[in-house]
């Protein structure tokens, strides 16, 4: 199978080939190819397709080899198919004996790969996913199993007790907390291990304080919940649609946001710091969504001035090892991994630009050192 990259295309498109006399009687194999390629294309022949960057890549042994004008690969390398796309199809079959093919190609880098499977290709072909990647869907499937059926049964007491919490925990919620808490204990447990460093720098329950944290994945706030502090998270709007968990979320008092909407964002300062005033605690993820490769970005600052005005302190929490067992993106799968909560000493000030940098830089510094 001759594959063809090109970073337009999204997938796999195939094409049966011609045999090879057919390349040499037309002379078309010479002016696509350099010399060094005949050796290889000579002992078989089989389809020509199209593949780009993938979203989910199936690796088969191949061999690389760059079309003039393209860098070098090395001789060992993985070829891939990803999901079909309506990506326009291209027609290799002539392409090789038309000059705009190398022109158009030349100064993008296209390369062709050679499979060890010569004549085993077919249009439409599907590969088995690795045994890694097999185990991390099924462990996603148990863990949104775990997480609906423990959610059910633990929002049936949520919802009995919430008469009573309004009337006697307003602002607070601690029933509901602790009920949230056991939900996420119950989730996570199975599936990694969580290791916290710095407890003692947690303020007491009662004590009202702002908490930021980096935001890896999805799975921050499960770990969060377990750290048994009654915060209030700030949470997209879309979230508190969701049936169980977003309901949950509306019972325990969190805020919810919508993020390209200006007034709804000074909405949610001003509840947090209403809230803050009357002794409760609020959580934000400052760089306001989840980072795509891990990296730490830039920090708003919403969450330092509603510390600096309401003169509580920072509590700066860096959280490593979520990103690895479930990248941002990739919520269909859950690897095997641990994850370490480390929590630092507030921060005070009344200047919420040198609050937002003395808390990002602690963070920082804990995320590069854990790697």
């Amino acid at each position: 199978m001759e594959v063809c990259y090109h970073s337009k295309f999204n997938n796999f498109h195939f094409f049966q080939s011609p045999p090879l006399h057919f390349w040499k009687k037309k002379g078309k194999l010479s002016r696509s190819l350099s010399p060094s390629l005949h050796p290889q294309l000579t002992s078989s022949h089989g389809n020509y397709s199209c593949c780009s960057s993938l979203r989910q890549s199936v690796w088969r042994n191949t061999k690389f080899y760059a079309i003039p004008g393209s860098t070098t690969f090395g001789t060992s390398r993985e070829a891939c198919v990803s999901l079909p796309s309506s990506s326009q199809q291209k027609k290799y079959n002539s392409a090789f004996g038309n000059n705009s093919f190398y022109r158009q190609y030349r100064s993008l880098g296209d390369i062709i790969a050679r499979s060890e499977l010569a004549n085993t290709s077919s249009a439409g072909a599907a590969y088995p996913l690795s045994e890694l990647e097999l185990r991390s869907k099924v462990r996603a499937i148990c863990f949104y199993a775990v997480s609906a059926f423990s959610a059910i049964f633990l929002f049936v007491i949520m919802l009995v007790q919430h008469p009573f919490v309004l009337l006697f925990d307003r602002y607070h919620r601690k029933a509901h907390h602790l009920v949230a808490r056991t939900w996420a204990t119950l989730t996570i447990t199975p599936f990694y291990r969580v290791e916290f460093e710095g407890l003692e720098n947690l303020p007491s329950p009662d004590t009202p304080a702002v908490y930021v944290s980096n935001h890896q994945s999805f799975l921050d706030i499960y770990t969060l919940l377990t750290l048994g502090r009654n915060f209030k998270f700030i949470s997209k709007t879309a979230i508190f649609l969701i049936p169980i968990i977003g309901w949950a979320m509306y019972l325990m008092g969190l805020i919810p946001l919508r993020r390209m909407d200006s007034r709804s964002q000074l909405e949610c300062l001003k509840r947090c710091m209403d809230l803050v005033k009357k002794g409760a605690s609020v959580f934000f993820f400052p760089e306001g969504t989840r980072s795509k490769d891990g990296k730490l970005g830039p920090f708003k600052k919403g969450a330092f001035s509603v510390a600096a005005k309401t003169g509580v302190p920072v509590v700066p929490i860096s959280i490593s090892g979520t990103g690895r067992i479930m990248p941002a993106g990739m919520e269909g799968r859950v690897y095997p991994g641990s994850v370490k909560v480390v929590i630092h000493k507030p921060l005070k000030g009344n200047d919420s630009d040198v609050l937002c940098s003395e808390a990002r830089n602690v963070i920082k510094d804990v995320l590069i050192h854990q790697g």
